[in-house]
């Protein structure tokens, strides 16, 4: 609502003094004033638009992609003089999880504050997984967290209050959820939109699981799938394949707090959530920290839906590159591991699982129990090699295990639409005989799929080529259903029509005419 004797004064003041009141930078009138006849300074705003606000329009980086990078941090801190307080058990020199401070013998406060940019779209989402990530770092340090301050940075004038209202209940609910009470806040006005919380627990001084405990022969075990910046990048793009951004949302929004419980009663040495830095940047703190070298089963990940699709078509963030400037030098990776599942290891992740060292001999069991709780994707992904200075080394097998969501995700009824050789699985499906009726043949086949899979998923070569290897092959065997497939998911994947027609006519250079009109003819259609 436009108070006109409000602007008259307000507009004068600002016009006198050559500058905007509200914003500096600006002169009077402003920009928004000429095309809009609003006063910001006066308290005018514009309506909002009517239906969903789409977060991750709103920002540059999603999620912990916002973080600043492991190098810059590192230079800013170098040299800063934080306290020798015999009190702080843990504390920033660490570059654990959370501080700790001792207030009694057998009593201390672990502390933590998380803050970064929306990762979904839905602002209520987003609340619940910025409570469910700052909640994260003191179960990784074994706490009990007790209460919660919310922090938001918003953008007042350019997006409703109902989106910041909405940011909060999820946050505040999922706070519930955990038994902590929000008991105040900080807001400020920003042009990014980023929301977090401080969050504050207790915990026995002797029970700390730091992340300097980890032990040669401990197994790694992690206790949610890999991929959320991945597919916040791609969602972001408007790449990301159906389903997959679901997918991550509910993994994000899942407290850590059964899988703490569970961790501590196993006995576990040492422990870290793996966040903004990524899986490499996490882990190879907890090994320096531990003075030890550990190895990496790439095959072993648990990927969330979509992951490998995405990393196959090259959809990786800027953060990836970032955490590879501040971590490469410690990951050595055998001569057989997909470049992929490199980059994979420098995926930011935004409120991540749980990455323990485990005694070997009661890795098992908890893995066991972990499943049976609900966190099906909990997996080994590696061990502790040997004393050293935090080295890892990264092997592959051969072959991706698929974590239960990806699983799920390839049984939908979009996986036909999303897996790389989907033409033939989609063609095979509708007459597969059921496993009850003919198990013999239904094995087989399901082999036979599973090969088809693994052989046109990203490897040596990236998803583009593999693509168009697909296009060229399926024209050579003049299989129309296939083309048609293949066009289609490439020109999804950002394909031009110059690139298909080449792919197409490296075919016709070995079919002959008849390769080439029977492509004529379905480039028509």
């Amino acid at each position: 609502m436009k108070d006109l004797a409000k602007r008259k004064i307000v507009m004068g003041r600002s016009m006198q003094l050559g500058h905007c009141i509200c914003n500096p930078k600006k002169p009077c009138p402003c920009d928004v004033f000429r095309e809009k006849d609003l006063c910001p300074c006066a308290g005018e705003r514009e309506d909002a638009p009517p239906g969903p606000v789409r977060l991750m329009d709103l920002v540059e980086y999603a999620g912990c992609a916002s973080k600043i990078d492991a190098a810059t941090l590192k230079r800013a801190l170098h040299g800063l003089p934080f306290p020798d307080d015999p009190r702080v058990l843990i504390g920033a020199p660490a570059g654990d999880d959370a501080g700790v401070f001792e207030i009694a013998p057998d009593l201390a406060l672990v502390q933590t504050v998380d803050v970064f940019s929306p990762s979904v779209d839905d602002p209520y989402t987003f609340g619940q997984i910025a409570a469910a990530n700052s909640l994260s770092d003191i179960y990784a340090m074994g706490g009990r967290p007790i209460t919660a301050l919310s922090i938001v940075g918003f953008p007042s004038r350019a997006v409703s209050e109902s989106v910041m209202r909405e940011i909060l209940r999820g946050g505040i609910d999922k706070m519930n959820e955990a038994g902590v009470p929000v008991i105040g806040g900080h807001s400020i006005n920003d042009n990014e939109l980023k929301a977090g919380f401080a969050v504050t627990g207790l915990i026995h001084p002797a029970k700390i699981a730091a992340n300097a405990g980890a032990r040669p022969g401990d197994a790694l075990i992690l206790t949610k799938p890999l991929g959320t910046g991945i597919v916040a990048f791609a969602a972001q793009i408007g790449r990301a394949p159906a389903g997959s951004l679901e997918a991550a949302a509910r993994s994000m929004a899942r407290l850590n707090d059964r899988a703490a419980k569970l961790m501590l009663e196993s006995g576990a040495r040492a422990c870290t959530d793996v966040t903004g830095f990524g899986l490499v940047g996490h882990l190879s703190a907890m090994a320096a920290a531990s003075k030890v070298d550990v190895e990496l089963f790439g095959n072993e990940f648990p990927l969330l839906p979509g992951v490998w699709e995405c990393l196959g078509n090259g959809i990786l963030s800027g953060a990836v590159e970032r955490n590879r400037e501040s971590f490469g030098e410690r990951l050595v990776a055998d001569e057989n591991v997909p470049p992929p599942l490199i980059d994979l290891c420098f995926d930011p992740q935004t409120s991540g699982g749980l990455l323990m060292a485990v005694p070997e001999s009661a890795a098992a069991e908890l893995l066991a129990r972990l499943h049976a709780q609900g966190m099906a994707e909990a997996a080994v992904i590696g061990k502790v090699a040997s004393a050293g200075s935090g080295g890892i080394t990264l092997r592959y097998q051969g072959r991706m295990r698929l974590s239960a969501a990806s699983t799920e995700y390839k049984k939908s009824p979009q996986a036909k639409e999303t897996t790389n050789m989907d033409c033939c699985a989609h063609h095979h499906e509708s007459d597969s005989p059921a496993a009850g009726e003919n198990g013999g043949v239904a094995a087989i086949e399901q082999k036979f799929l599973d090969f088809l899979q693994a052989a046109n998923a990203p490897g040596a070569l990236d998803g583009k080529t593999k693509r168009a290897v697909a296009i060229a092959l399926s024209v050579l065997a003049r299989c129309e259903p296939c083309v048609n497939s293949h066009l289609k998911k490439a020109r999804e994947e950002g394909f031009s029509q110059a690139e298909i027609d080449e792919a197409a006519w490296v075919a016709i250079a070995f079919g002959g005419s008849p390769t080439m009109v029977f492509y004529r003819g379905l480039r028509k259609s």
